[in-house]
């Protein structure tokens, strides 16, 4: 069983000796065992990161943190051609998507050991002789609740920050690809210098585990990738320990269009940005808004483009889509196809594969040109490999579309006009808004949501106060009666 819970320096299994399949979704066969775990070992795993915290010499050491942020990154990049090529057996993405994935987070991890040596505080004279110092300090034990549909770089993007903080860590890897996390983590466990109990790790097929991680008192923050519902009851029950919170949560993600966009340069890139691992990533192309002027054309190059994604198995060059996660995903997008109705209208419908693919997961993808503004497929996040097609008049109109969602993750204004489309995205209620591009994130530049789609920041140097705290010491040096 390669999936093993990594608890106080040991994998192991639980003592129930469960196990659970990972399967390939491209070909429903099985791709390996890993450890359902228990309470015990959940418990186990976050005494384990406590003991490290407060009894070893990790929170108060940056060039240790850094310098095994560095090996971590040398060792993942030595096996990049090996972890990608499971986490296409485990999750279906193409291996180019893979191998991206894998690259992104040896960058994120060599940015993060910059910055563990970099923490800095301040000094202040408030009078002659009376200073306050306010210094950083790691918040304490982390827990970091990981996702399936990327799963190396979401995972190393909470990890590598809060590691360079100073923090303790137990992650809960998501069951769909607890085989890729276990191997990625199997190659920070071969860093010399990592101290006993620094990370430890799980995957349950459950929610369990994830409940303990939240409820318990240990846990000074909980760090959470996922489903915005999931997310709100972290918030709630986080409370009850007043623990810190980062969520980036779900997202539907407008793309403007204003009517001097050049279209045939745009649609590619959207049409990219749309079906990057299936769509199924919270900062997906999705909602199309485009200008009256250019509505006719717009249906027929996104049409055309959507028709001719390749879709297949990850391992094979030419294909541009993988497959859903699963059936129970795929069967979902599929559902919310049939329930369109008038007045809205399915311009290419996707279906699901057969053939040789008949035992994958596999969906083509969609447009759909939505004119009821209640339609889920514009309230709700699809997640899934369909775009919906709005039209607009004006600037104004154009804004008001976009910003009618709960979610506020992320977005795109596509403009011949520099000036006008950075006053439109100034007013688009996102973390992050593209201009004339789509989707590209860096270890540099902070991601996080607004309204519904989180709270919190990752990536950049905010990301690393997700994790630390302020203290405030005050003295002087008068002499007092």
């Amino acid at each position: 069983m390669d999936g093993l819970s990594w608890i106080a320096g040991e994998w192991r299994a639980s003592a129930a000796s469960k196990a659970a399949a990972s399967l390939n979704p491209a070909t429903g066969r099985l791709v390996g065992l890993f450890d359902d775990a228990d309470e015990p070992s959940v418990r186990s795993a976050v005494s384990a990161a406590s003991d490290a915290f407060y009894q070893g010499g990790w929170s108060t050491a940056p060039r240790l943190r850094a310098s095994v942020l560095l090996q971590f990154a040398d060792l993942l990049n030595s096996k990049r051609e090996d972890v990608a090529a499971l986490l296409t057996a485990e999750h279906g993405k193409p291996l180019a998507q893979s191998l991206v994935e894998v690259d992104l987070s040896v960058s994120e991890l060599r940015y993060y050991a910059g910055l563990a040596r970099n923490i800095f505080g301040r000094v202040i004279e408030l009078e002659s002789g009376l200073y306050s110092m306010i210094g950083k300090e790691p918040a304490g034990v982390t827990a970091i609740i990981v996702p399936w549909n990327a799963p190396i770089i979401l995972m190393i993007r909470s990890l590598a920050p809060a590691l360079a903080a100073g923090c303790t860590c137990v992650i809960k890897a998501a069951p769909q690809t607890a085989l890729t996390s276990a191997a990625v983590l199997r190659l920070l466990a071969q860093v010399p210098e990592l101290p006993t109990g620094v990370v430890n790790s799980f995957s349950e097929t459950g929610d369990d585990g994830a409940k303990i991680l939240v409820d318990a008192p240990e846990v000074r923050v909980v760090s959470y990738t996922g489903s915005t519902d999931v997310g709100k009851q972290i918030a709630v029950a986080a409370t009850l320990t007043m623990k810190r919170v980062n969520l980036e949560l779900g997202g539907s993600a407008p793309v403007v269009l204003l009517d001097d966009a050049d279209l045939q340069t745009a649609v590619p890139q959207i049409v990219r940005a749309a079906i990057f691992i299936t769509g199924q990533q919270c900062v997906a192309a999705s909602r199309l808004l485009v200008s009256h002027k250019q509505l006719e054309e717009a249906k027929a190059l996104f049409a055309k483009s959507l028709m001719d994604v390749v879709v297949g198995s990850g391992i094979d060059p030419a294909t541009q889509m993988g497959p859903m996660i699963d059936f129970v995903a795929r069967d979902r997008i599929l559902g919310l196809l049939n329930a369109v109705q008038e007045p809205d209208e399915i311009l290419v419908r996707g279906a699901a594969l057969g053939g040789a693919h008949a035992d994958g997961a596999f969906v083509t993808p969609s447009l759909v040109h939505v004119r009821n503004p209640q339609s889920p497929l514009i309230t709700e996040e699809i997640f899934g490999p369909i775009l919906t097609l709005q039209s607009f008049s004006t600037d104004d109109e154009a804004l008001e579309r976009a910003n009618a969602s709960r979610f506020g993750l992320a977005a795109s204004v596509w403009s011949a006009d520099l000036a006008r489309a950075q006053r439109l995205a100034r007013r688009i209620e996102a973390g992050t808004v593209w201009i004339n591009m789509h989707g590209a994130l860096h270890p540099e530049v902070e991601t996080g949501g607004y309204k519904e789609s989180g709270v919190g920041r990752l990536h950049g140097v905010d990301a690393m106060n997700e994790f630390l705290e302020s203290k405030h010491m005050a003295w002087t040096t008068k002499q007092r009666a």
